[in-house]
């Protein structure tokens, strides 16, 4: 291989986006994917995927999607899973992006050489390259904690779940109230003999539709308002429509609306006020077949299910990047500041879809990757950025001081940013038709 390829790692929504913008300003590049197939974790068949069968998008099918290649209109509001693999996949098909994927190749380890890139693959071969985008996700290494005592039952991580039919006849309990938590909560307690989520802090729970609108297309549709307007707005409607959440067990929230990850769910509530799922607090110990909770109550479970999040890791190059609170340092949430053309694409935390925001991000990459070649001036003026520009990203929004929010940025301001980082850099914009020299077809087939 020659140092004026480029290594691509990974074949889910990120890397299929990182393909498609070095492919259209013909810039060599080779793409490994140890799966079987393209889709990432939205392929249900792919090893160690976090994904189950009711998992549906957050975000609504019109404000997600790649850019200029929309999701059909025939998909709900919220896309499930099967749907979203399907997009994907005519995504990929659909720009001819297969061809360049070496399927059933796993990367085993990067090492810097010079200003190059040694890449070791499973086959123990290694091929030399000039810069690597690891695209391949943040949701592999699930978080367990750990809690003082002895549990009779079953233990397992959300990582493990896969249907609602795994509940009959069971006492469970769920540790987390994230997006899956609360999923997963909803399928409990359709399904299991008693339902339980255990929880730590309060959280504002949005729901999917307000007056019959998706959430994010009513957020992000009309004219924009500044913070200190649109959030009593928006939280003087969710008090209109959801009443007083802390009557069915949910604590009050330690912290302001919009200041962590969003928290859409319309089932989580109806369950709620049907007594088919109930609240307690963090867990204290276990003992036996039942559990302890911080204000001492205890009860009997027979499966503790804990969806508490992943460990951000990229295990074949672990060493390039410098972690804080375990998430990396990167300009832009991809850019490695101290290692020369390594890239991590996807290691982001945003409160809108990944999608497009993956493809103006890898619009980016691959500018400054052909400036390298045709113009080195440039290329070495936004070497300077990436080694000290530091902006804020935050839209002006207090997010809370944990782990998870450490590498959190708001969409508006990140949107914004780029676009101002573009105009200096003189670089051209996503628009719609700029990828239709290499787009061949597009039907999507859920």
């Amino acid at each position: 291989m020659s140092e004026k390829t480029v290594c691509v790692i990974g074949a889910g929504p990120a890397g299929l986006s990182a393909a498609r913008a070095l492919k259209r300003l013909g810039i060599d590049y080779d793409h490994y994917e140890r799966h079987s197939d393209v889709g990432g974790i939205w392929d249900l068949d792919n090893p160690g995927t976090p994904m189950y069968e009711s998992a549906h998008f957050i975000s609504s099918r019109k404000t997600s999607g790649f850019f200029d290649f929309p999701m059909p209109e025939s998909f709900p509001d919220y896309p499930g899973n099967r749907q979203i693999l399907a997009y994907t996949r005519s995504f990929a098909a659909a720009y001819g992006l297969r061809a360049a994927i070496r399927f059933g190749t796993a990367v085993t380890d990067v090492e810097q050489d010079g200003r190059a890139w040694l890449v070791t693959l499973d086959d123990s071969t290694v091929h030399r390259y000039g810069a690597v985008i690891c695209a391949t996700g943040v949701t592999w290494s699930p978080r367990t904690p750990q809690h003082p005592g002895e549990f009779a039952g079953e233990i397992r991580h959300s990582s493990t779940y896969r249907s609602p039919l795994e509940f009959r006849g069971r006492r469970v309990l769920i540790v987390g109230l994230g997006n899956s938590g609360a999923d997963i909560a909803c399928d409990a307690a359709a399904n299991a003999q008693a339902a339980l989520v255990s929880i730590r802090r309060g959280y504002h729970l949005i729901p999917k539709h307000i007056f019959g609108i998706p959430s994010d297309e009513l957020a992000n549709g009309g004219p924009q308002i500044p913070l200190w307007l649109e959030r009593p707005f928006f939280r003087g409607i969710l008090r209109l429509i959801q009443g007083d959440l802390t009557k069915y067990g949910l604590p009050k929230p330690d912290h302001k609306l919009f200041e962590s990850h969003p928290l859409l769910n319309s089932q989580l509530i109806h369950y709620l006020q049907h007594g088919d799922v109930a609240i307690r607090p963090d867990i204290a110990a276990l003992e036996g077949s039942r559990v302890r909770f911080t204000d001492g109550s205890t009860e009997e479970v027979d499966l503790i299910l804990y969806a508490t999040g992943y460990d951000w890791s990229i295990p074949y190059a672990q060493r390039y990047f410098h972690w804080d609170e375990g998430r990396p340092d990167l300009y832009l949430s991809v850019f490695n500041r101290e290692h020369h053309n390594l890239f991590g694409l996807g290691y982001i935390e945003i409160n809108s879809s990944a999608y497009t925001l993956f493809d103006h991000i890898s619009n980016i990459v691959a500018q400054y990757l052909h400036d390298q070649r045709h113009n080195r001036s440039r290329a070495a003026e936004f070497d300077r950025l990436i080694a000290t520009d530091r902006p804020r990203l935050d839209g002006g929004i207090d997010f809370l001081a944990s782990a998870r929010h450490r590498a959190y940025v708001d969409a508006r301001a990140y949107h914004r940013y780029l676009g101002t980082l573009r105009k200096r850099m003189d670089w051209d914009d996503l628009t719609p038709g700029r990828f239709d020299a290499i787009r061949s077809s597009g039907e999507v087939r859920a």
